[in-house]
């Protein structure tokens, strides 16, 4: 499979359209139409973007395999933790969310930013939690 029927598939599975993809990575639509029809090649830096950002491999993208994703056996088990949390991130559609734009903090009502205290209170009790154990052993 070539790199843009790949690229294709991926962005679909994402229930992203072309438009979706090229903002995500401040490209034109039809830059993106051309990779998927194999008529532009992507640069390096690029691959290595979507790889993170669909999270497989390079190698899977460009078509010398199969798997998608790496051996777990390769990765250092912080990094596999990073990239179940960046998984998470991207499934629960997160980033199309406007999570990470300032912006739209701006507009949430008292009761909508005392709920995100909440939960963020919550991980970081979970974190003393797993570091007192942790310095226990």
């Amino acid at each position: 499979m070539t790199f843009g029927k790949r690229l294709r598939f991926l962005r679909k599975k994402r229930n992203m359209t072309q438009k979706d993809l090229a903002d995500r990575f401040n490209l034109g639509e039809s830059t993106i139409g051309m990779y998927e029809r194999d008529e532009r090649e992507p640069s390096f830096e690029f691959v290595r973007q979507l790889a993170d950002f669909f999270n497989v491999t390079t190698d899977y993208l460009l078509g010398r395999t199969d798997n998608p994703s790496p051996p777990e056996s390769d990765i250092p088990e912080e990094l596999n933790t990073l990239a179940k949390i960046n998984q998470l991130i991207k499934e629960y559609g997160i980033e199309q969310m406007g999570f990470f734009d300032i912006e739209k903090w701006k507009s949430l009502s008292e009761e909508e930013i005392e709920e995100i205290i909440k939960h963020f209170e919550w991980v970081v009790h979970k974190a003393k939690e797993k570091n007192k154990d942790s310095s226990e052993e």
